[in-house]
């Protein structure tokens, strides 16, 4: 399929795509950014398409798969805010009526301790934290997904080399 086709066979399933939207976020402000966010990987992936096959449903499942992730992420930072420590600590906490001086100190420090970390395994490591999946990371920070993997692993290891002599450390 030349791009002249791709691109043509994109533009007529706009209004599909834009009613399949709408039934994803019931909100037109919403759907129509689904839409553009669709239409946008189905462009930038062109060269995933395998030619031969149901482009409609390439394309709708992009859109169903961005709407998704789109969702999980959200929920995942729903009750965090943008902030200093008291942001840092709402976004660890499970119940604040149970929260104590040695949980607040706790979080404290562990932040301290990510902070000290190197760029190469601090950045991925809050991405995954913030809700980013694997392959997101990898795509915005040009890595392959296997480093990526491995940086969030052993992260995790260093921090529980750092908390080892902490009794009920906290690991992620």
């Amino acid at each position: 399929m030349t791009t002249i086709q791709f691109n043509n066979h994109l533009l007529g399933l706009q209004d599909k795509l834009r009613y399949f939207a709408l039934s994803l976020t019931a909100n037109d402000e919403d759907a129509q950014d689904l839409l553009q966010e669709t239409i946008l990987k189905a462009l930038t992936y062109r060269n995933q398409f395998t030619a031969n096959t149901n482009f409609k449903a390439w394309v709708f499942t992009i859109m169903k798969n961005t709407f998704i992730n789109n969702y999980r992420r959200n929920q995942k930072t729903k009750n965090t805010f943008d902030g200093g420590d008291d942001a840092n600590r709402l976004a660890y906490r499970s119940n604040y009526a149970s929260e104590t001086p040695e949980m607040v100190h706790s979080v404290t420090e562990m932040n301290r301790y990510i902070d000290q970390l190197e760029d190469e395994f601090r950045i991925p490591f809050k991405m995954h934290t913030d809700g980013y999946k694997y392959k997101e990371i990898a795509e915005q920070l040009d890595l392959p997904i296997g480093t990526v993997k491995s940086r969030i692993f052993f992260t995790r290891k260093k921090l529980q080399e750092m908390l080892k002599d902490r009794e009920g450390s906290y690991v992620y």
